[in-house]
């Protein structure tokens, strides 16, 4: 796994071993930076379900302004913190939570949020919703699965879909945000 754009390209990731955790691919990420590059500078983003953090650090490499990586599991955040630790990354900050009593408890808002739950998992359906009180004014909700959720969470509205393989991106904006 590699940093694909930014200050940080071409720099490897250490991931997880086995097929238990299942990271976004380079390519996907490639695709969804290149879509979010000229309006991701300066602008806040938070990972969800971060496992190795990838996402948040590609965001961060291509100049997002601040960076939030989240997830539940002990391991995941510990990898995420090793990744940051390798690229000599200090002002992002790493929370171990639940990502919907994360998304709950805060008062925080966020230009993007990208959504990786286990697609198995109704984890990140979830999260749409609850994301939409934390996103700033104009922001998106990226959301990875293989599917589409089963329903559009109220007062979302998706803006474009895009698919890579099996995963699929699914981009959300708040009603009121879209023309």
């Amino acid at each position: 796994m590699r940093i694909v754009g930014g200050k940080f390209k071409g720099r490897t990731l250490s991931e997880f071993k086995g097929k238990d955790v299942r990271p976004t691919s380079d390519q996907t990420r490639e695709s969804l930076f290149n879509i979010l590059q000229f309006r991701i500078s300066g602008k806040s983003f938070l990972d969800l379900f971060c496992g190795t953090g990838a996402v948040g650090i590609e965001a961060y490499s291509r100049g997002a302004g601040r960076v939030t990586l989240n997830d539940i599991s002990r391991d995941s955040v510990k990898l995420a913190k090793e990744n940051l630790a390798r690229l000599k990354i200090s002002d992002i900050e790493v929370v171990t939570s639940d990502a919907l009593s994360f998304l709950k408890s805060g008062a925080e808002k966020y230009d993007y949020i990208f959504i990786d739950a286990p697609y198995a998992s109704d984890a990140g359906e979830k999260a749409i919703s609850l994301a939409l009180k934390r996103l700033e004014k104009g922001g998106e909700i990226i959301y990875e699965n293989e599917k589409p959720p089963e329903s559009v969470p109220c007062g979302a509205v998706l803006s474009d879909e895009r698919k890579y393989g099996r995963a699929r991106l699914f981009f959300y904006k708040a009603a009121g945000d879209v023309l």
